[in-house]
């Protein structure tokens, strides 16, 4: 697969997914064919926002995605009124238009029409108002797809150097890669629940739930192209507990569960001290890190993020689909939405991973998601 088709849905019509997608586009062709999902009026008004010279093509089909770097192709849903269109504002039809988006990039990819989907970011509220049961994009992907074992990874830290991909002016492609063709990243974390009160965040830490973790982030980094990585799960109280002294879930839960991994063949040590297992695979001697909930993986990926420019960068991927699921790892950013100066470094870092995952699955020949009992270990 030399070049895969993905699906980049819009998001949000009042934030900054339109901006980001148009200011990212000429890029995105470097690694992928891309086609966006969302409204053409929406795209042409981010076109004379951020002032670039791109032209907007609605198309019928994938097959028109070819990879032109002067114009966009998008399936045009036409679901937006752009002349009554108020960036940074929550409405229920701007929910449920980047739920449609989002609905038929599955649809799609399930049907094999694209082999990869990236995400620009929708607003909860704005979905929850238009009806929507779910927290965000995930619990919507693992629904339509019948998917039970998923969870959030984090890709922090791609270097914009060379990868196998083409790009659309021949050159070479923008992912950092390692010798064997995995991705080189500073940092990599999955987590084992997400958007959760911290209370309930706790309670899920069980045997069987860090387990399906632990197996869905090896398929995932294999996606990514580590076929041997090594794993180390984090611990969920103060040093681990201490030895049981500061808590009990890392004996009764976070060891037996590493311990069945390791039976099974997997690099997996834990439980890990939380408070330094970060700075340790962020140095090289993991290749993920398994969190126990959303701010003990965010707080370090978002610090590394921040730190390396004045834009947050940083992939989210959905490990444990039948599809390939990535996106950015920021919100709409309706405080700045329709000045144009929102970074498209995610998106770009976004269809780069997308794109090197469907050449890795397409390579295998196999699909990544392991099947069984019931994980909410999915988030955004």
């Amino acid at each position: 697969m030399e070049r895969p088709t993905v699906a980049v849905t819009m998001g949000d019509p009042a934030g900054v997914g339109a901006e980001v997608v148009v200011e990212a586009y000429p890029r995105l062709c470097d690694a992928a064919a891309p086609l966006v999902v969302g409204d053409a009026d929406v795209l042409r008004a981010a076109v004379d926002i951020c002032e670039a010279d791109l032209a907007v093509e609605p198309v019928d089909s994938p097959e028109a995605a070819d990879a032109d770097p002067a114009t966009i192709p998008v399936v045009d849903l036409g679901n937006v009124d752009v002349d009554d269109l108020t960036y940074g504002e929550v409405r229920e039809a701007y929910g449920a238009a980047s739920l449609e988006y989002v609905e038929r990039a599955i649809e799609l990819a399930t049907d094999g029409a694209v082999d990869a989907i990236a995400t620009a970011p929708i607003n909860k509220q704005a979905t929850r108002c238009a009806g929507s049961a779910h927290a965000g994009h995930t619990g919507l992907l693992a629904d339509r797809t019948d998917t039970d074992e998923y969870a959030m990874m984090l890709v922090e830290g791609l270097d914009s150097v060379a990868s196998e991909a083409p790009r659309a002016d021949g050159a070479a492609g923008s992912v950092d890669e390692t010798a064997d063709g995995g991705v080189d990243a500073d940092l990599v974390v999955t987590h084992v629940s997400t958007h959760v009160p911290l209370t309930e965040a706790c309670e899920r830490v069980c045997r069987g739930r860090v387990r399906t973790t632990i197996d869905v982030t090896h398929e995932g980094l294999r996606d990514l192209g580590i076929e041997e990585p090594t794993i180390a799960v984090a611990g969920l109280n103060p040093h681990a507990s201490d030895g049981g002294i500061l808590g009990v879930a890392e004996g009764s839960d976070i060891e037996p569960a590493v311990a069945d991994a390791r039976a099974d063949g997997l690099d997996v040590v834990g439980p890990e001290s939380p408070d330094t297992v970060f700075a340790r695979a962020a140095a090289g001697d993991y290749d993920c890190v398994v969190a126990m909930y959303h701010d003990q993986g965010h707080i370090p990926i978002k610090m590394l993020g921040f730190a390396s420019d004045d834009a947050v960068s940083g992939v989210n991927v959905t490990v444990g689909l039948p599809i390939v699921r990535t996106s950015v790892d920021h919100g709409t950013a309706f405080d700045i939405a329709g000045e144009g100066v929102a970074s498209e470094a995610s998106m770009v870092d976004a269809v780069d991973v997308a794109a090197r995952i469907a050449r890795n699955r397409a390579a295998r020949g196999d699909a990544p998601a392991p099947g069984g009992s019931a994980t909410d270990a999915g988030g955004d």
